[in-house]
């Protein structure tokens, strides 16, 4: 194998691994093992589970990215890759960066077609090892796993205690599974000792950059937030990438909501006979004064939208949380993308717009999804929570959840029997307050007043049925009014400057920042200043709308093909549509940092505001 390779200056905490697997292999604890242990040294780490739609047979993949200075989206370019899949490996090998590794299973020897003059092959008997230490097929094919992640920690400098901590953590309460597992990593780790030199050329360094963090992905963050919230029923149907919502909401409400002293349960959860009856469920639900949620993807939003628009229309409040994967139709399902936002935001039939919220980090899918309930319930109308595959299904580094224990839910304007007992005739869609905000009430709060019918036909500000022209407009008119209220209630954007540093910025939302704010730091070391905002809602507010004008061409980051933010914005807000500009991706992979400074650079150039070709230096 070519060796004579020239070793760059070493690296510290600063590489991106890769390991090609095969689905159904058990493959993913034995790299969530790496991903975690590296956490466990202090260092910033970002883990994304790249697998198939099918249960088992075809390849999957692992992507660890390692970064001293914090960096948590994807990076262009593999520094080592772990290759155990033949059926993947020609295209496994060729996206390693010159000069990278490939570690290697050389129990079989590898075909010369394989075989590449500018990177390094580190060839590990994995599937022999494995099978001249252990007996049991199964096991075999385990620990061929678990002995890669030994021979990596050599290779990289993994201490040995945070495995073997690791590993009596995951098998607490099954203790025999220790031993061998401790065994493979050792196995691992003495074939690198015996045979390679080591550290590599790129290594990890314990720090001290994690302190409390934690380890977790999105769709339990938002589970976790909905009982948090107030949510006391759930009605879903299964789809990837959102079923673990459900899964984690029922989890955390059987521990929270289950009164030990009687066994009776404080919560319900419905499968659906599918996605159109989990809304309707949600939305009676809610009618009734309950909190309800339901999760789903975009063929599910597809499906709800009769209901949605009911929920908009005859305003009741709902949540839903949904975890955008790669459309149109099926798709792929277990990519990630960005590419719900205008079925989102104008959900159903007619004159439609709900509230959108968009997380970043699993400590904003809980806190938001907690929010999400109360501004539900604020504006009396459905509010959907805008996640994707990468924030829900993907462990993320995450600042520790945080609740306020004195905290009460807001309910919004709902009558008492006091109140009804008090007014005169009372009127479910009568405007107040001039906010478009109607009073609405419980069922049974009164034995005599405050009952109303709800319908999802025209009516009057008293909810009598009424095809009369101007009370129709007069409604729908109210709802407008109700839709600039809630721009002024819903998440307010992040702005990374006090006031403008440069002609240019840059917009971008949800599981895009993490990269967008890598991509700025890049273009900030090749002179090319931006300004950059993070919009956290749709209504967008006057902070949004104050950026844009006070630039003179702005940057939209997006995970979809046809800029659909962008297209939100120039028709929400009237923008030239000239002055915003897409960096779109759509590959169904996280876009990087290298992909949008190239985009911006290129960009630039073509338009002579750059001194020079910058597409050499930023990959």
């Amino acid at each position: 194998m070519p060796q004579a390779i020239s070793r760059p200056r070493a690296r510290i905490n600063n590489f991106v691994a890769r390991f090609a697997n095969v689905n159904g292999t058990g493959s993913a604890s034995a790299n969530f093992l790496f991903a975690k242990a590296i956490f466990r040294m202090g260092i910033p780490v970002t883990p994304k589970n790249i697998f198939p739609s099918n249960i088992q047979g075809l390849p999957t993949w692992y992507e660890v990215r390692v970064s001293e200075k914090g960096y948590l989206g994807r990076r262009e370019g593999i520094d080592l890759l772990v290759a155990v899949n033949a059926q993947s490996m020609k295209q496994d090998i060729e996206s390693v960066r010159k000069g990278g590794y490939l570690v290697y299973d050389s129990t079989k020897k590898l075909s010369p077609d394989l075989i590449r003059e500018d990177i390094h092959y580190l060839g590990i008997p994995m599937m022999e090892l494995a099978n001249e230490n252990f007996s049991n097929p199964r096991q075999r094919q385990l620990f061929k796993n678990i002995i890669y992640v030994g021979a990596l920690s050599v290779l990289l400098q993994i201490e040995f205690e945070v495995l073997e901590n690791l590993l009596k953590e995951q098998f607490a309460g099954k203790e025999k599974l220790i031993a061998p597992n401790i065994t493979a990593i050792k196995l691992g780790m003495d074939y690198v000792r015996e045979h390679f030199d080591y550290p590599l050329d790129f290594y990890l360094e314990r720090r001290d950059l994690v302190r409390d963090k934690i380890m977790v992905d999105g769709n339990t963050a938002c589970g976790l937030g909905a009982v948090y919230g107030g949510a006391t029923v759930m009605a879903w149907y299964p789809i990837t990438p959102s079923t673990s919502v459900a899964e984690a909401y029922e989890k955390f409400a059987s521990q929270y909501r289950l009164d030990h002293q009687t066994g009776k349960h404080h919560y319900a959860v419905v499968q659906a006979e599918d996605e159109l009856a989990a809304m309707g469920m949600v939305i009676g639900a809610n009618w009734n004064g309950a909190r309800a949620l339901t999760a789903t993807s975009g063929p599910g939003v597809s499906l709800m939208n009769e209901f949605i628009g009911l929920a908009y229309f005859a305003e009741v409040p709902a949540v839903l949380i949904d975890v955008q994967r790669a459309g149109p139709s099926t798709g792929m399902p277990t990519r990630t993308q960005q590419s719900d936002i205008t079925l989102a935001a104008y959900a159903s039939h007619g004159d439609t717009k709900h509230p959108l919220v968009f997380p970043a980090s699993p400590e904003e899918c809980f806190r938001m999804t907690a929010d999400c309930f109360d501004l539900a319930d604020r504006l009396q109308t459905p509010v959907i929570l805008m996640t994707d595959l990468d924030l829900g299904m993907n462990d993320h580094m995450s600042e520790p959840f945080q609740w306020d224990e004195n905290r009460k839910y807001d309910r919004g304007k709902v009558l008492n029997k006091e109140e009804l007992e008090d007014m005169g005739r009372y009127g479910r869609y009568l405007d107040t307050e001039g906010d478009g905000i109607p009073y609405r009430t419980y069922p049974g709060t009164h034995p005599s007043k405050g009952a109303f019918t709800t319908r999802g036909t025209s009516r009057d500000e008293y909810a009598v049925y009424t095809e009369d022209s101007a009370a129709y407009k007069r409604n729908m008119e109210r709802l407008q009014t109700k839709w600039e209220t809630a721009k002024k209630i819903v998440p307010a954007p992040s702005l990374y400057q006090e006031s403008n540093q440069s002609e240019i910025g840059m917009l971008f939302f949800g599981t895009s920042t993490y990269s967008s704010e890598e991509a700025k730091d890049i273009l900030e070391e090749k002179e090319i200043q931006l300004d950059a905002i993070r919009i956290k809602a749709f209504p967008f507010g006057t902070e949004t709308e104050a950026f844009i004008r006070s630039h003179k061409l702005v940057f939209i980051i997006e995970q979809n093909r046809d800029g659909q933010l962008r297209s939100l914005i120039i028709n929400e807000m009237q923008m030239n549509p000239k002055k915003l500009v897409s960096v779109l991706n759509y590959d169904g992979m996280p876009i990087t940092a290298d992909n949008i400074a190239l985009q911006i650079s290129d960009y630039l150039k073509q338009k002579n505001a750059v001194p020079h070709d910058l597409s050499e230096t930023l990959i």
